[in-house]
């Protein structure tokens, strides 16, 4: 049999190899040996290469946009009607062998009458009616500035966006530039007199700024204002129970406290940019 001793021996050998190995267990984890490298993380900082890639990558994009932007509003102005159409739809031949021409003011056929400043032959005296069933002239407005825009009352999208963008320049003009404000007038001609009433237009304006006027006339009156805007108005194919769409030029005029064309603005312009325009045209001193 054992002594007392050796078995206490024995027990003292086994405690001590049974902390050895749970030292070693504790041990390990705050080894100084690193794990192996995770192939799939990122192995450091980005390079200067790719970086130039990412710049490169970058300026195309942008390139492109504006490539793109300059295509659709070249398409957008060559939707204006020709002197040689009849005012209220448009002529394909003579639009497919005309030039246009690059101006401040937007894209306009190149053989128009251009002023010494380079203005097309755009606009001129007209007369229409309110919604009071008043004639209105040109010549009332002489001395405001005019935001004009021809549009119809059943327009389902296109004409609530751009009034509505309206809306808010003058909302913005009359909070920083109260004094150009005041002299601006908003103005919306109908393009379709057969359907927009008096009353029809009255309740359409329920909807948008209280600073629009309203304008709507006979056919004749109406497509004559058409004309001398260069305006393209087209009348769809009319459904089996009477509606129609009218496509129409997507362009706001606008007009100096003289009368004549100071700008126009398309529908990719934002109402931002639209405020930054009006405020450049009517605070603009000339220097000849």
């Amino acid at each position: 049999m054992l002594s007392i001793r050796s078995t206490s021996r024995i027990l003292k050998v086994a405690n001590s190899r049974q902390l050895s190995s749970r030292w070693q267990q504790l041990r390990r984890p705050f080894s100084s040996t690193p794990p192996p490298p995770d192939p799939t993380k990122n192995k450091g900082p980005v390079s200067w290469m790719s970086l130039f890639l990412v710049g490169i990558a970058a300026a195309s994009v942008t390139a492109y946009y504006k490539l793109e932007r300059e295509r659709r509003l070249e398409q957008a102005m060559r939707k204006v009607v020709s002197s040689e159409s009849d005012g209220w739809s448009p002529n394909p031949e003579v639009l497919a062998k005309r030039k246009f021409k690059r101006t401040p003011w937007g894209w306009f056929p190149e053989e128009d009458a251009f002023g010494a400043a380079g203005k097309p032959a755009i606009g001129g005296p007209w007369t229409l009616i309110d919604l009071d069933g008043n004639l209105v002239t040109s010549e009332q407005f002489k001395g405001k500035w005019l935001l004009l825009y021809f549009g119809f009352a059943r327009c389902p999208d296109i004409c609530p966006s751009e009034m509505v963008k309206v809306g808010k320049v003058m909302d913005t003009l009359k909070e920083k530039y109260p004094k150009l404000h005041q002299n601006i007038v908003p103005l919306f001609v109908s393009v379709d007199p057969a359907r927009d009433s008096l009353k029809a237009l009255r309740e359409y304006g329920n909807d948008f700024h209280p600073s629009y006027i309203f304008l709507t006339g006979a056919p004749d009156q109406v497509q004559a204002m058409a004309k001398k805007y260069r305006v393209y108005v087209s009348k769809a194919d009319e459904s089996p129970d009477g509606d129609y769409l009218v496509d129409h030029s997507i362009v706001i005029y606008f007009h100096d406290d003289t009368g004549d064309l100071a700008d126009c603005f398309t529908q990719s312009m934002r109402s931002s940019d639209v405020v930054e325009k009006i405020v450049e045209r009517m605070t603009f001193v000339p220097t000849y």
